[in-house]
């Protein structure tokens, strides 16, 4: 006999806007779910921090999470989830899920040979995301290209501008020539640049979004542990640690139909 439903929040966090692009999805495919979004701006970047500070600083955005009665964690971010996941999970008691073994889990399915991937220069360091993915497909060649600038010139909304667009061109030429035609966003705030990334393979790259991955491996997560809510969806919050300039507008930009958003500026 079921339970009755599962009415808490989702807890989300990330270094700042990226994570949004995972919310999204989530939105998509679990619409009676209620999110908690905790955005720590005071830290951002995490790309160029120690192993030790995203440790700490993933600790305490946990902890936050928690204190606001949420019944699973997802880690929105690469670089967090490369450096901190496991020892998250042998610290809390709530189920925590990162961005990386969904993904891999969602790229098997390819039937690739090869595949490159984009992410922060602490996420590459760490070898995480190719670890990841020999461990589930052996054979699979993996290309890798640390993307420094995209996280800052995202969080700063120039997604669009000149900078971005030359910072693109030269990170992507090592897939080019690699001749790889899909690529693994491994860091939450590349969603952001889908169609200029696209653009620069004519549209011939297949494009990898981790929220994709991680709200479809989620929605099943929720359903074998009957932890769904099935009433009706009450809000997504979401919860930045500093402010930051034209920051509701970069939220609702990226979460368009989410519904009942409230935003809240300090935690």
């Amino acid at each position: 006999m079921k339970s009755k439903m599962d009415t808490r929040s989702i807890g989300v966090f990330d270094s700042g806007i990226g994570g949004l692009t995972v919310l999204k999805e989530l939105e998509k495919q679990l619409p009676n779910e209620n999110f908690v979004y905790l955005g720590d701006t005071l830290n951002f970047p995490y790309g160029d921090k120690t192993k030790e500070e995203i440790i700490k600083l993933s600790e305490k955005n946990i902890k936050y999470l928690i204190s606001q009665k949420v019944k699973l964690i997802v880690i929105a971010c690469g670089t967090a989830t490369s450096q901190s996941l496991e020892i998250m999970k042998s610290i809390f008691d709530i189920p925590i899920i990162g961005i990386i073994e969904p993904t891999v889990v969602y790229v098997k399915k390819m039937n690739l040979e090869k595949i490159g991937v984009i992410a922060t220069t602490g996420t590459i360091r760490s070898g995480a995301w190719e670890k990841n993915l020999k461990q589930e497909i052996p054979n699979i060649e993996v290309v890798n290209r640390a993307c420094p600038l995209l996280a800052s010139i995202a969080e700063e909304g120039k997604a669009k501008s000149q900078e971005s667009l030359e910072a693109v061109h030269e990170y992507m030429e090592i897939f080019k020539e690699n001749n790889v035609d899909t690529i693994i966003l491994g860091c939450t705030h590349y969603p952001i640049y889908d169609e200029i990334i696209k653009n620069e393979f004519s549209n011939k790259v297949n494009l990898v979004n981790t929220g994709v991955a991680v709200a479809t491996k989620l929605k099943q997560y929720l359903h074998e542990n009957n932890m769904e809510n099935t009433g009706e969806k009450i809000e997504t919050k979401v919860i930045i640690s500093k402010e930051e300039e034209d920051f509701d507008k970069k939220i609702k930009n990226i979460l368009k139909s989410a519904k009942n958003l409230d935003i809240t500026k300090f935690y």
